[in-house]
């Protein structure tokens, strides 16, 4: 949307209303919200402040958002679900035997386990987004990062990062010799991979996993980025491992679809398309009177 229609649409309103102040506080608002950065800067400077150094068409600001002070019990019971998902998961041979051969004891011992200690730490508020109330009000503020969201969020980007990246090894690796050797790669390169982002994790140098939340309006962009990317490419890929044949130019297909699905939600993330990945920064319209 250009500078220019959202001008026209609410300055018709603020003749309407007789230019009273809160339409010309309206006009930059809506500026500031709804305009593409650059038509923000060359027209809005009132609410431009400093430049913003981001690739997203848009942007939010903080102090425009909704404040949410309590977790409705549909919203934490919403969330259980994932960190069920992310830490039953993070065992990676195991999830490979999984989908290989189906589900056994071993996997009912270790779901049980994961129930028991989400379910545990949902209940005293120790999970994200399973807290009776945010933790983070305003997305730009300077506040110590709990240890729980970030050993949440740590083994949330082990299970993105790491099962693209042995999928894709083992595509290449197919590719080439002609033979899968995907469980092999599993078994052995899983936890070191997988071992490394939990040591980045622990250093405090992953997004959403630093000491302090203050950056966390542009760390969450690449957090869900990551997510929506993943969460499409690979159940892509898993439906591809059915539908196409298993030979060098089935398997060189599969690759290909899975990195373009990749950068493709990587892009409309990049740009602020996808929900959850549009950066939010400080500001706020002041009027001095």
């Amino acid at each position: 949307m250009t500078f220019i229609d959202v001008f026209g649409s609410v300055v018709i309103g603020a003749v309407v209303n007789g230019l009273e102040r809160s339409w010309l506080i309206r006009i930059y608002r809506e500026c500031a919200v709804h305009v593409s950065p650059v038509d923000r800067i060359l027209f809005c400077p009132m609410v431009s402040g400093p430049t913003i150094e981001t690739h997203s068409k848009f942007v939010e600001r903080d102090t425009e958002r909704k404040i949410r002070h309590r977790n409705k019990l549909y919203y934490r019971l919403n969330h259980w679900p994932i960190w069920i998902f992310v830490f039953f998961i993070a065992p990676g041979p195991l999830t490979f035997d999984l989908f290989e051969r189906g589900f056994d004891s071993r996997m009912a011992l270790w779901l049980g386990f994961v129930l028991l200690v989400t379910g545990v730490a949902g209940l005293r508020g120790k999970l994200p987004g399973v807290e009776p109330a945010p933790y983070i009000i305003r997305f730009t503020e300077d506040r110590p990062n709990p240890l729980y969201r970030r050993v949440c969020y740590t083994f949330a980007w082990s299970a993105a990062i790491t099962f693209a990246i042995l999928n894709i090894a083992g595509l290449v690796v197919a590719i080439a010799t002609g033979q899968w050797y995907l469980k092999q790669i599993y078994r052995y390169a899983y936890f070191p991979i997988a071992g490394t982002v939990w040591l980045l994790g622990a250093l405090g140098m992953l997004p959403r996993v630093m000491a302090s939340t203050k950056g966390e309006g542009h760390e969450r962009r690449y957090f869900y980025g990551t997510v929506w990317a993943m969460c499409l490419a690979q159940p892509a890929l898993w439906l591809m491992w059915y539908v196409l044949p298993n030979t060098r130019i089935g398997n060189s297909l599969k690759l290909g679809i899975f990195l373009a699905i990749l950068g493709f939600v990587g892009n409309l993330a990049r740009q602020g398309k996808l929900p959850r990945t549009r950066p939010i920064v400080p500001g706020e319209l002041a009027v001095s009177d």
